[in-house]
């Protein structure tokens, strides 16, 4: 690849090849905003989703502005081929599965970013796949497939962050963070992925967590001096994991995750609770049940984190059943 600067860099961006394999609330909203801006987008999707995006297009209703799109849509990687880039977006359920039929999509320096909820994800990938193709990611985003072919999107936050995961600060991430930025997606370049990684888990783990077990949303919780406490204390836990797990989080980690608390949106649930009350599967063994395997091995107490394992595990058990 060439380097990014100027002119050569939007010739570059317009002939990029980006394969979404995922391409539900994350995977299709990020997929459609670099479409719109030249890239060779192709959506991997499955079921009544797909046969919409082959027929119609995809739809994406956003109040950063809403998409309609002829994208190529599959449910065959060997039909997309080798990409210069590949949004891994599906359920952490099945990251190892999906992370099978990616090899039609690489070429020598395809990046794999992984876009998914947990902080085991790019190491499942890279057991199936070389490991320097595989790039750590977080999504900051509030979408969801609202009926087959249409994501909505909720609020305007669209955020990205990526690294790769020695740290370096690559060409290709160059690349694609410029693509990103094109598409007017707010957009950084990590080069301590693993850290931003455990940051982000720990606000999932307790926002997931409470809205999930409480069914209500997130003004309402804060709003409870008590559900805050808790909400505190589940991100103090997977803090203290993290650390027992030799993680280098800042010291003031845990005040800055509960001062970006007032600002979420009050009526923001999260995907946990979506899957949970629309019969879907649900990611509680990547979230707190990763939590309580990981504070059993390595001796770390997390006493709120197992409480909202033990109210959302028949859930989860109950949702499994519907594929």
């Amino acid at each position: 690849m060439k380097p990014i600067n100027g002119e050569q860099s939007d010739k570059v961006v317009d002939v990029m090849k980006v394969g979404v394999f995922g391409a539900g609330g994350v995977g299709g909203y990020f997929g459609a905003r670099l479409a719109q801006v030249g890239a060779s987008v192709h959506l991997l999707a499955r079921g009544a989703h797909l046969a919409v995006l082959r027929e119609k297009g995809i739809r994406v209703v956003s109040d950063n502005g809403s998409i309609d799109s002829k994208l190529l849509a599959t449910d065959d990687p060997e039909e997309i081929g080798a990409c210069d880039f590949v949004l891994f977006c599906v359920k952490s359920t099945n990251t190892r599965e999906a992370a099978e039929g990616l090899k039609p999509l690489l070429k020598e320096e395809t990046a794999v970013v992984s876009l998914q909820n947990g902080i085991d994800n790019e190491q499942k990938i890279a057991e199936i796949i070389d490991e320097t193709h595989v790039v750590g990611g977080l999504a900051y985003i509030l979408s969801t497939i609202s009926e087959p072919g249409v994501i909505r999107h909720e609020g305007t936050l669209a955020r990205v962050v990526m690294g790769e995961m020695d740290g370096r600060n690559s060409q290709r991430l160059q690349w694609l963070s410029n693509l990103f930025t094109k598409a007017n997606v707010d957009t950084a370049i990590s080069d301590a992925i693993d850290v931003d990684l455990w940051r982000k888990f720990a606000m999932i783990c307790a926002t997931a967590g409470m809205t999930s077990a409480i069914r209500l949303p997130v003004g309402e919780i804060r709003e409870s001096v008590e559900a805050l406490a808790m909400f505190r204390r589940i991100v103090e836990e997977v803090i203290a994991l993290a650390l027992a797990l030799g993680i280098a989080l800042p010291k003031d980690t845990v005040e800055n995750i509960m001062e970006s608390v007032p600002k979420l949106p009050a009526e923001w649930y999260s995907s946990l609770h979506y899957d949970m009350t629309h019969g879907k599967p649900m990611e509680l063994e990547a979230l707190h049940g990763t939590v309580v395997r990981l504070a059993r091995k390595h001796s770390v107490s997390v006493p709120m984190s197992e409480a909202i394992y033990g109210i959302l595990d028949p859930w989860a058990r109950r949702q499994s059943h519907k594929v």
